[in-house]
């Protein structure tokens, strides 16, 4: 009789769901692994996978026919990335299903290895070194990859009818400092299964390194351009000297302002032309980007910027002539703020390059205060890629910038630069308009001649600076807006000039 009580008790007990899984699950595995001592992953491949070479590696493919929710007819799927070469330790990746998360097992039978003779001692014990989604985003009939988590924090994206070239991390850590970078990676990801019509993707990703930890939601919507908004939560085991928020990764070989160092038939090869900041104070600023010779790290110190993003401005195929790369197809990403993310400012490291197989552009928000460690620290922004993601100024904004002397002139070891301005102030502009270029230089860099003229050939106007250095082994930093009346029409055009 007692026992029937009890049982009737307790079925009259309110329903106490269980706690279904959100960012702060994963917030709260970051806050516990920050107060415990950092472990280095254990690299688990053999010396057969981990001596690959890049052809042996990329012919590693996975099997599009076992594409996770494949069979489930949803309109996103999953494929995933064997280990390999550098990619020495595995990712735990999860599905989550009603808040509760199960592991997506390892299968090598999911593989092509392209002729590759495996061993099953090859194939022990391996997990996935990451992955990519597929979704339908160029047409209706098919699904395409949009979407790649692969090394350390690194994610790359695309908009529709583009191909990768920039890409993002998750955290960087000391980069191009003395005392070495280190690269944060992302041990875990947890994946929500999409509805039947979903149109956004929820990934969970917890980050690790010596020095810091870190929780990630990223909801992924592609389209034109492909969004991807994120929330982050970090905690530090130790101080930092310097921490990279919504960090880019991109290229610069050569292009318009910077000639090909050998023969080459390409007029450019880049995926990135440029950084570009919006202030929050109505200012924007253009760095065209440049390969130099030797290490060159500049920033520009900002109170809650509106965004910054690494970009392609030039998007025509007469500038690269590329028919295998495309890079008229690569995208730019911009970084939209999301909330007040104070003082700081917004850093771009130029690395010199001897080929375009390198990423050698780095740009990100260092914020000017930092917690103590094992206090969080939160930052949410919104991430776009694609054409529709550059980011215009109102009035006008730099569309190229060239090197050279127009025409023989005797030698003075001055050099001179042709920026050309496009946009919507000058259909209003009469045609008699006195428009100036307002340009400045650093204290290594004397300004010889300066002149703005109308490019009849765009309906935008021209800008011709030359400038000499004062000591030819530093570089010389430029500055110039175009105005009338003293009236501000352009963006402002921030170049530097590397050193010889």
């Amino acid at each position: 009789m007692r026992r029937q009580a009890l049982v009737l008790a307790l079925a009259l007990l309110p329903c106490i769901p269980s706690l279904a899984f959100d960012f702060n699950t994963v917030a709260k595995k970051a806050k516990q692994l920050s107060e415990s001592a950092y472990k280095e992953p254990k690299k688990n491949i053999s010396p057969l996978l981990a001596n690959l070479s890049y052809d042996q590696y990329k012919a590693i493919h996975f099997k599009p026919e076992k594409a996770y929710w494949h069979d489930r007819k949803l309109p996103f799927e999953l494929t995933f990335f064997h280990q390999g070469r550098q990619y020495d330790t595995p990712v735990r990746i999860n599905e989550l299903v009603g808040g509760r998360a199960r592991v997506i097992a390892f299968d090598p039978r999911s593989f092509d290895y392209g002729g590759l003779k495996t061993t099953a001692q090859d194939l022990r014990h391996l997990g996935f070194a990451g992955f990519s989604v597929q979704y339908p985003l160029n047409t209706a009939k098919s699904k395409d990859e949009f979407l790649v988590f692969l090394g350390a924090s690194y994610l790359r994206a695309v908009g529709k009818n583009q191909a990768y070239g920039v890409s993002a991390r998750g955290l960087a850590i000391d980069t191009a400092l003395n005392s070495g970078e280190e690269f944060p990676r992302f041990t875990e990801f947890w994946i929500e299964r999409p509805g039947a019509k979903s149109k956004q993707l929820t990934i969970y990703a917890l980050l690790d390194s010596k020095r810091a930890t870190g929780a990630y939601r990223f909801i992924v919507k592609p389209g034109e351009q492909t969004i991807t908004e994120v929330k982050s939560q970090l905690y530090l085991r130790e101080n930092v000297t310097k921490l990279g928020i919504a960090p880019m990764t991109s290229m610069y070989y050569f292009g318009e302002n910077q000639r090909a160092p050998v023969e080459d038939y390409r007029p450019e090869v880049h995926d990135s032309d440029g950084l570009s900041i919006a202030s929050g104070t109505g200012e924007w600023i253009w760095r065209p980007l440049v390969n130099p010779k030797r290490l060159l790290v500049t920033s520009y110190s900002l109170s809650n910027p509106s965004g910054f993003g690494l970009v392609q401005r030039d998007d025509r195929q007469s500038s690269y002539e590329d028919l295998r790369t495309r890079y008229e197809t690569h995208p730019s990403a911009w970084i939209e703020p999301i909330g007040k993310w104070g003082s700081g400012r917004v850093e771009l490291i130029q690395i010199p390059t001897p080929d375009e197989m390198n990423d050698n552009i780095v740009a990100f928000w260092v914020p000017d205060r930092l917690p103590k460690p094992g206090q969080p620290i939160d930052f949410e922004y919104r991430a776009s890629w694609g054409k529709q993601s550059q980011q215009l100024p109102p009035l006008s904004w730099v569309t190229q910038t060239r090197r050279g002397q127009g025409a023989p002139r005797k030698p003075d070891g001055s050099v001179a630069l042709y920026v050309d301005f496009d946009g919507p102030v000058f259909k209003k502009l009469p045609r008699d308009a006195k428009v100036d270029i307002r340009v400045s230089a650093d204290a290594n860099g004397q300004i010889l001649e300066s002149a703005a003229y109308p490019n009849e050939a765009t309906g935008g106007w021209r800008a011709a600076v030359r400038v000499k250095r004062v000591d030819d082994s530093k570089p010389v930093e430029l500055r110039g807006f175009l105005q009338n009346d003293n009236a501000t029409l352009s963006e402002t055009w921030s170049y530097i000039l590397p050193a010889e």
